[in-house]
Formats: C-alpha cells, structure tokens, sequence
C-alpha cells in the first residue's frame, strides 16, 4: 500500500509526496527520525501536519498521482480538500 500525502508546517509552506510508510515517513519530516540535512522539510523547519492522503495499491499510480498533486492545479486541489493555515492565523478545524 502506498500514499500519497501533503503535509504542511507553521508557516504554510506545503510538502506532497508519497510513501509506503507514512508514519515513518512523518516522523522524518518531523526530525525524529535521521533526515537528509539538504531536503526541504529540513530546510523549512517547523512542525508538519498531514493535511491530506491518499492510498493507492500500485506504487506507478502513487507516484502518477503525486507528480499531478504537484502541479498548480493539483495544489488548487489540495487547499480546496484540506483546511490549510495561513501563517499568522488560526485554523479552525
């Protein structure tokens, strides 16, 4: 099983990619786990918050479905499915 997921820190910076290992994969972003010191959520510290996942069977269409998350129109995508916070404002959920 994989998925495909956006994740989001405090200041809004927005992260989409996919993963057989979410949780792992969370805890990466996070810092919890060893991460490369040159990746953007390293970069761009801060707490990440999943906002939205998908999964999917086939690691072919996971990684379809990321490539077309990342376009304008998949972003427009993202923040019309998921609450995302401004920065400076609270979200209410």
């Amino acid at each position: 099983m994989y998925n495909v997921y956006a994740i989001q820190n405090n200041t809004g910076k927005i992260y989409i990619g996919y993963t057989a290992k979410l949780e792992d994969r969370l805890k990466r972003h996070n810092g919890l786990l060893k991460n490369k010191k040159k990746s953007f959520t390293y970069k761009n510290r801060g707490e990440w918050k999943l906002i939205f996942t998908e999964e999917y069977l086939i690691r072919s269409e996971a990684i379809a479905r990321e490539k077309q998350l990342k376009t304008y129109q998949g972003r427009q995508f993202i923040k019309k499915q998921a609450p995302i916070a401004q920065p400076g404002r609270a979200t209410a959920f």
